[in-house]
């Protein structure tokens, strides 16, 4: 089903990747506008996709297929999830080109040109349809980010690029047999035609463990998540950005899309494995941000914190867990890009994130002091903002799974609150009583209009998540209509009853 008749998740993939191809033979200038055109192009694309986007229709549209050879087919086609999610991804990358128009003055085209790869690869594994194209898009995004990491970041850039590329790819050999089996068990490479087959249950467990090895590594759950701190940290401000803000959300895009409707009998059987690995992540990567020095790498480990709370969620195995840990993805792609964001506005101006070398920021950069602090408050889960109702939600849908898993998530709130208020009271406020930091200006015009989108859809999701929902909500059905079978018994005292019908008029006035 193609509402628009044009294949426009086709334009959106070639887009920036036309442009890559362009950048690379322009000069400096005139690279970053391609870049900045191609991104704003496709942003304009996604919301002609979403306006068009029928929530009450079928369930895949925007499809499109041209079979190449044998099997395998140019295949694609979005649910509400995949439209959620390509939404996120061309929103935050014009952010990320604006954010690098000064801060990258060396070998500037081959960086647009990464950054542009980096979203045809995003949008394609969003939209595949096809299960191996859906794996090449899935393993290719590791080879622009690696690039940008290698040759734009810090001192020990080799390092994490090496450790990066690595750990990800590692994880992905075993998801590449597995699909090598089911395909040949299924006789199609179908992602919607496998979403509704029913493995042998003998077999799942090895499936979901093989798809496991890289999806946790992509999240990055415990304790495969080392290589996401020093990737941070190395990464240029727009390259975390991106990282944070969607490279992430794969890992958990692939539970929802294979795991969960492909293997429920093994996801009902491992739940406690994921429940488990998600409660030592919450509290091990809260503690660990409690002591940092580095404001990149407390970031940094409050994202392994916080998406724990999407592998809780999504495995709660109810409509409140799932949509909770979906917006909780949202949420955190916006947050914490914009947290990295703010990072980078003090880093170029003082070159370093120590910080012990801020203090009193609020007395000359007042504007920016009260975007960092609206970014930290949703980061904490404060109502009114993006982060409280997604974390809400998972944490209600685990409670009627594991009153301990509940528990434990509630600790990783608090501790969430006591390192990002930490880092914030230690960077804004306090005596101004270092020269080279009173000397530092506030934001500027270019760095208001990268931060100002990101501070509004972050109101706009706390106080109206049904614009997110919404979309989602048939999906997150489809899903949950395929675990039903399988559902695991909860030990939480909560019982949810269905809602009893209203009594009609003439009885309740006594008729």
């Amino acid at each position: 089903m193609n509402q628009l008749g044009f294949p426009i998740l086709t334009l959106m993939i070639a887009v920036p990747a036309a442009a890559a191809v362009a950048c690379l033979f322009l000069k400096e200038e005139s690279a970053r506008w391609t870049a900045l055109i191609a991104t704003l192009v496709d942003f304009a694309l996604g919301i002609l996709l979403w306006a068009t986007y029928d929530v009450g229709g079928a369930q895949w549209q925007f499809q499109e297929s041209v079979p190449l050879f044998g099997r395998f087919a140019w295949a694609l086609g979005i649910d509400g999830i995949a439209l959620m999610l390509i939404m996120l991804s061309v929103f935050l990358m014009p952010i990320c080109i604006a954010a690098s128009w000064r801060a990258i003055e060396k070998r500037v085209p081959e960086y647009m040109a990464a950054f542009l790869l980096m979203e045809t690869l995003m949008i394609g594994v969003f939209s595949a349809q096809d299960l191996f194209l859906f794996y090449i898009m899935f393993e290719a995004g590791l080879i622009p980010m690696y690039l940008i990491i290698g040759i734009w970041g810090g001192v020990d850039r080799i390092y994490a690029s090496y450790k990066f590329f690595l750990y990800t790819l590692l994880g992905s050999v075993l998801m590449l047999i597995a699909m090598l089996w089911m395909a040949q068990m299924a006789g199609t490479t179908d992602i919607p035609t496998l979403m509704a087959y029913d493995f042998p249950v003998q077999a799942q467990t090895w499936l979901f463990l093989a798809f496991f090895a890289s999806f946790a590594v992509k999240m990055p759950m415990w304790p495969v998540h080392t290589w996401l701190p020093d990737a941070h940290v190395q990464a240029p401000t727009a390259g975390s950005v991106i990282l944070a803000g969607v490279l992430l959300k794969m890992g958990g895009y692939g539970f929802i899309r294979f795991s969960l409707p492909m293997f429920p009998e093994a996801s009902a059987t491992l739940v406690w494995l994921v429940l488990g690995l998600s409660m030592v992540a919450i509290v091990y990567a809260s503690l660990v941000a409690l002591v940092q020095n580095d404001m990149k790498k407390l970031i940094a480990y409050s994202s392994v914190a916080h998406m724990a709370f999407v592998t809780f969620g999504l495995f709660a195995f109810n409509r409140q867990g799932i949509e909770g840990a979906l917006l909780v993805m949202l949420s955190h792609g916006l947050v914490s890009g914009a947290l990295f964001l703010c990072v980078g506005v003090i880093y170029d101006r003082l070159h370093t994130r120590e910080i012990s070398r801020y203090g009193g920021l609020a007395n000359n950069m007042p504007k920016y002091a009260i975007l960092f602090l609206l970014f930290t408050m949703a980061s904490v889960g404060l109502p009114g903002t993006s982060g409280f109702v997604g974390e809400f939600l998972a944490m209600l849908g685990v409670y009627q799974v594991s009153t301990w898993a509940a528990i434990v998530a509630t600790t990783g709130i608090i501790t969430g609150a006591a390192y990002m208020l930490y880092l914030y009271r230690r960077v804004v406020y306090g005596p101004l009583d270092k020269p080279d930091v009173a000397a530092m200006l506030d934001l500027s015009p270019r760095e208001i209009a990268i931060l100002l989108p990101l501070a509004a859809s972050v109101m706009w999701m706390g106080v109206h998540p049904e614009s997110f929902l919404r979309p989602m909500r048939a999906d997150v059905g489809a899903v949950l209509a395929r675990l039903d079978r399988a559902k695991p018994a909860g030990d939480s005292l909560l019982k949810v009853s269905p809602v009893k019908p209203a009594a009609p008029a003439h009885q309740e006035h006594g008729e």
